[in-house]
């Protein structure tokens, strides 16, 4: 075993590095610029943490959220690692004591908020700290072209003025190769070794449902969860603390966050989620960046998301410990028509037209009858190597089909007629006017009343005709122009099978599926059940007592594998994942005399495999 496993052992707790963790560790330990674009659980910490133990001098980290900074030290210093960190929740005399122990060279990581980290006094103390690493955690914060940009983030170039020969290390979660590049770019990084691991995340299930009663889907998606923790996103604040009225009255543990609210109760039901106290946190897209809460096990859309990246980094908040997690989004509509309307109303066109083309991207997600994994793969430039990921809906229960030659026709012969009439082309919305035979005022300005094709299409709801022409869209027979003006035309296919008449075959809209049991997981761990639970039960009376989140005494897939295992001595935590030397030291004996106790009056229960 050579040096930087045996820290990954002794130190985290680790038998094995995750995919690309080894080689992002050794570039970083060769003084290179590393760019790392690791998925949400991928061990993106471990990558810059894990160095700083190898090198002299100080590592900083930039973050920019005070939650993450406090929750990322509390668990290094659990694992006996001298880190630190310095925002504005510390008094006075707290934040003197830290910089004098800087002075002194006590830390070996520093946690710090972009803004701090550029303030002008800062240039000396950056001079004396003998700074060896710069790790930039949440990177897409710097591109205009991420879905989280802070113009804080554009400072940090200044780094590498004032610490010219300091190696910087920029992380992230999500990032197009537009986004990528930008990164790059903008952060000044010299030649730098670029790691991307797959944005596959296999312990994932994904679901679209049509909303229907919505807080009624909810309690029963909850119901059969109760011990579990989840989040609910909603699009706006209004809607999350509906929602989270809406469970608490049904006695469930639920609660409300977004900007809106004061910032003592935002960090009061942020602490409670973290602490296992409160079970679901009904929220805005407010919460969750860098939320390193492992024990997630599902997270769903109440609301349309606004792009395809957000989406895959809230979703991504479920199952970052490799154990299973559900990602369900509600879908209707309606939610696209307020979407639409929304977007209409922003001025810049540039910024319009990148809107438009999102929420396309993220209705086609929604309504695709196609794997949903590989649709998100594909967004991000990666393709599945399969054709069925057997844990999502539409591999699971594939979407039925039906013979939608004659509504394609009605829809095809609406967009030509409107073409050959006018000499000018129509949005998505004008076209399921004229079918459903709508009265407006450009109907009647236009004459498209007068068209053939007007109102022969009152078979079918407005949203369903609205679907139907999307998967037109995806199946190429009409383009979307893209700009200010999104008019729909026939591609030579369109205008071809239109023609001809040809057979088209559609996907019938979502329907509310009796829901498929997955029998074998990815990421699960057989365990006994009831010791689990009587070790959870332990880990919070301990947690609680240190005043930290559960998780930081041991996590889900320690606790699992224990509950496997059955350890009653400390040598048998040997290989028990997440129990490195200063966990097994200070809560070995604990754990393991409570499954020694559990024994004496419950059987050892047998898993295949073993």
């Amino acid at each position: 075993m050579d040096d930087l496993h045996l820290t990954l052992k002794t130190t985290f707790g680790y038998s094995a590095f995750r995919p690309l963790q080894r080689e992002i560790i050794d570039a970083a330990l060769a003084g290179r610029d590393v760019f790392a674009l690791l998925p949400t659980g991928g061990g993106k910490s471990l990558c810059f943490q894990l160095p700083a133990l190898h090198r002299t001098g100080l590592t900083i980290v930039v973050s920019p959220l005070i939650a993450l900074m406090k929750d990322q030290v509390d668990q290094l210093q659990a694992a006996g690692v001298a880190a630190t960190y310095l925002n504005s929740t510390l008094t006075a005399d707290e934040a003197r004591s830290r910089l004098r122990g800087l002075h002194r060279s006590e830390w070996r990581l520093l946690y710090v908020a972009p803004e701090r980290l550029m303030l002008d006094d800062w240039k000396e103390n950056l001079a004396n700290w003998n700074v060896t690493a710069i790790a930039i955690d949440e990177a897409h914060c710097v591109s205009e072209w991420g879905h989280d940009f802070r113009p804080e983030y554009r400072q940090l170039a200044r780094l590498r003025t004032l610490l010219p020969d300091v190696p910087v290390m920029a992380l992230t979660a999500t990032a197009t190769e537009r986004v990528r590049a930008d990164i790059i770019r903008h952060l000044k990084l010299r030649s730098p070794e670029i790691f991307v691991a797959s944005f596959n995340r296999p312990n994932l299930t994904y679901r679209v449902l049509p909303k229907d009663q919505p807080l009624k889907q909810l309690i029963e998606f909850v119901r059969k969860r109760e011990d579990e923790s989840g989040i609910i996103y909603c699009a706006s604040r209004a809607a999350t603390e509906r929602v989270a009225d809406g469970l608490a009255g049904r006695g469930f543990s639920a609660r409300a966050y977004h900007a809106g609210l004061d910032a003592d109760e935002r960090a009061r039901n942020q602490e409670s989620f973290l602490r296992d106290d409160t079970k679901i946190i009904c929220a805005t897209i407010a919460f969750g960046m860098g939320i390193n809460k492992p024990n997630v096990r599902w997270v769903i859309h109440h609301d349309l998301p606004k792009n395809i990246e957000g989406y895959y980094q809230e979703t991504g908040r479920a199952g970052r410990d490799g154990l299973p997690g559900d990602c369900l989004l509600l879908f209707s509509g309606g939610d696209a028509a307020k979407q639409t309307h929304f977007i209409e109303e922003i001025s810049d066109d540039q910024e319009k037209a990148i809107a438009r083309g999102q929420l396309r991207q993220i209705l086609h997600y929604a309504e695709s009858a196609g794997c949903r994994r590989s649709e998100l793969l594909a967004y991000f430039g990666e393709q599945f190597p399969g054709d069925n990921c057997g844990a999502c809906d539409n591999c699971l229960e594939p979407r039925e089909t039906y013979d939608g030659t004659i509504v394609a026709q009605k829809f095809l012969s609406t967009i030509y007629r409107i073409r050959q009439t006018g000499r000018f082309g129509v949005g998505l919305n004008h076209v399921v006017e004229v079918l459903t035979g709508a009265e407006t005022e450009k109907i009647a300005r236009w004459n498209h009343d007068q068209l053939t094709t007007y109102g022969i299409g009152k078979e079918l709801t407005r949203p369903a005709w609205a679907a139907v022409g999307r998967e037109l869209m995806r199946l190429g027979y009409v383009a979307q122009a893209e700009g200010e003006y999104p008019i729909l035309e026939l591609t030579d296919e369109g205008l071809a099978v239109l023609k001809s008449r040809a057979a088209i075959t559609l996907t019938k809209p979502l329907a509310l599926p009796k829901a498929k049991r997955i029998t074998r997981r990815e990421g699960e761990i057989e365990c006994d059940e009831i010791l689990f639970a009587r070790l959870r039960e332990l880990r919070k009376q301990l947690a609680d007592e240190r005043g930290v989140p559960a998780y930081i005494i041991f996590g889900d897939a320690t606790l699992r594998q224990m509950a496997r295992e059955y350890p009653t001595r400390l040598a048998d935590l040997e290989g028990i994942t997440g129990v490195g030397e200063k966990k097994r030291a200070e809560y070995g004996e604990i754990f393991t005399a409570a499954i020694a106790s559990f024994l004496k009056t419950n059987p050892r229960v047998s898993f295949g495999g073993r």
